[in-house]
C-alpha cells in the first residue's frame, strides 16, 4: 500500500473530478453529482441541486492545478485550501470505515469537503515526495493519471486511452509492413 485508504480514496475522487471536465464533460447533471457522491463514498451533506453542482464543477480547475503542480506550488495550494475552509483535522469513524481524518464537519458544503479532503490527501503525497504518482496521460489527452501501482507502470488516465494508443500502434505496425 502506497498511502492510507482515506488518502487513496480522496486522490481517486480528486482525479476523477478534475478529469470530468475533459471532453466530453462527465459531470453536468445533478444525477451525475449524486452518483459521484455515492461512488466515491462521501458522507455528510449533499443538497444535490444545481447550485451545488455548479459549486463542485467550479472546483475542477483548482483540483487540476493542485494535482499537476510541482511540490512547492502544491504546498501553497494545499495551505490556501485549508486556510479558506478553516480546516481543523480530527479523527472520525463512520459506517464500515475505521478511524480516518476529516478536517471540516459533515454539514459543510460538498464542494468545500471535496477541496479539503483533496488537500489533506495531497499532504501525504507531498510529505512522501510522491508527486510523480500524478502525471498527465501518455495518450493524446489532458487527463490526469493517478498511479498507485507498485511498479509505477500506469500511463493512461483510462482504459479507453490505453486501448486507443494500442490500436494506433497496431495500425502503424500493420501499415509499415
Amino acid at each position: 500500500m502506497v498511502f492510507t485508504h482515506d488518502t487513496e480514496c480522496a486522490l481517486v475522487s480528486a482525479v476523477f473530478l478534475a478529469n470530468s471536465a475533459e471532453d466530453p464533460d462527465t459531470l453536468d447533471t445533478c444525477e451525475q453529482l449524486r452518483e459521484f457522491y455515492r461512488s466515491h463514498d462521501y458522507t455528510g451533506r449533499l443538497d444535490g441541486d444545481q447550485a451545488e453542482l455548479d459549486s463542485v464543477r467550479s472546483l475542477r480547475p483548482r483540483l487540476r492545478q493542485l494535482l499537476t503542480s510541482d511540490r512547492d506550488a502544491a504546498v501553497d495550494i494545499v495551505n490556501q485550501i485549508l486556510s479558506d475552509a478553516n480546516a481543523l483535522p480530527r479523527l472520525v469513524r463512520h459506517g464500515d470505515t475505521d478511524w480516518h481524518l476529516h478536517a471540516v464537519s459533515d454539514d459543510h458544503p460538498f464542494a468545500v469537503r471535496i477541496a479539503v479532503e483533496s488537500a489533506m490527501a495531497m499532504i501525504d503525497v507531498i510529505r512522501a515526495d510522491e508527486l510523480s504518482r500524478l502525471q498527465i496521460c501518455a495518450a493524446d489527452c489532458d487527463g490526469i493519471v493517478l498511479d498507485l501501482s507498485r511498479n509505477r507502470s500506469r500511463k493512461f488516465c483510462s482504459t479507453a486511452c490505453g486501448n486507443r494508443t494500442a490500436v494506433a500502434a497496431y495500425r502503424t505496425r500493420k501499415s509499415s509492413r
